[in-house]
């Protein structure tokens, strides 16, 4: 269960930061002038929406934590560029980008030493250090839930120099931002590394081994040396046959 719910939630936060749909918002421009919306900086890929209409334009903006895009809904213009400006120097998103930074390393990291410990390929695991490895990866679920819950509850305000600016950008008037897919890949894959680095610490406990007849106070186990009875058991096996 842990060695295969850590890596999945690894993917799913990786897959959360590196795409820009952390908030998005619709706002709707009354009219846009023949090529204004190709003047501000969109550029058009495929067909696209006719330069010459005056029609009402719905566009949709999303921000991640390093890319924001611009798209207009039901054609073919986007653009994205790097984040910058007061949501780049905004504390509580460089604080998220820190976050999910050390939750990936430290997850990958108690992945590694999971794997190095459970050694499927053996009879005996290492268990200290396949639960050294889930400590890690639960450490990492703490630090990308922490990540998560920061962004989310300043949402609306990230970005935002004075209370007073709202959310209403002067090109892009009505603009109000909500939740968006990439945060609940991030909320999935937590979860999922509190499951499988939870599930890895149960390699801490110690089996209990079957008790050795000849010395009922010791332990008969492959990984116990300390019964007389097993340890001088020879290769070969011995049955009682009575007829």
């Amino acid at each position: 269960m842990g060695i295969v719910f850590a890596p999945l939630g690894l993917v799913l936060v990786f897959t959360a930061a590196i795409t820009p749909q952390w908030r998005e918002g619709r706002a709707r421009l009354g009219t846009a002038a023949p090529g204004s919306l190709l003047r501000s900086g969109v550029k058009s890929h495929g067909m696209g929406v006719r330069s010459g209409s005056a029609e009402a334009l719905l566009l949709r903006r999303s921000d991640g934590l390093w890319e924001s895009c611009l798209q207009v809904e039901h054609s073919e213009l986007k653009q994205c560029w790097p984040v910058s400006g007061p949501y780049q120097r905004d504390s509580r998103v460089r604080s998220t980008q820190g976050l999910v930074l050390t939750s990936l390393f430290l997850c990958g990291t108690g992945i590694l030493l999971a794997c190095i410990g459970v050694r499927c390929w053996t009879d005996i695991p290492l268990r200290g250090v396949a639960a050294t490895g889930g400590l890690l990866v639960v450490t990492s679920g703490l630090l990308s839930l922490t990540a998560l819950g920061v962004y989310t509850h300043n949402l609306d305000k990230l970005g935002v120099l004075t209370p007073s600016q709202g959310l209403h950008n002067p090109r892009f008037p009505h603009l109000s931002l909500h939740a968006a897919g990439s945060l609940y890949f991030g909320w999935l894959g937590s979860c999922l590394q509190m499951l499988g680095g939870s599930a890895l610490l149960f390699s801490f406990k110690q089996p209990r081994c079957s008790i050795c007849p000849a010395c009922p106070g010791q332990h008969a186990h492959p990984a116990c040396h300390s019964c007389p009875e097993f340890t001088k058991r020879s290769d070969t096996e011995e049955y009682e046959v009575s007829c």
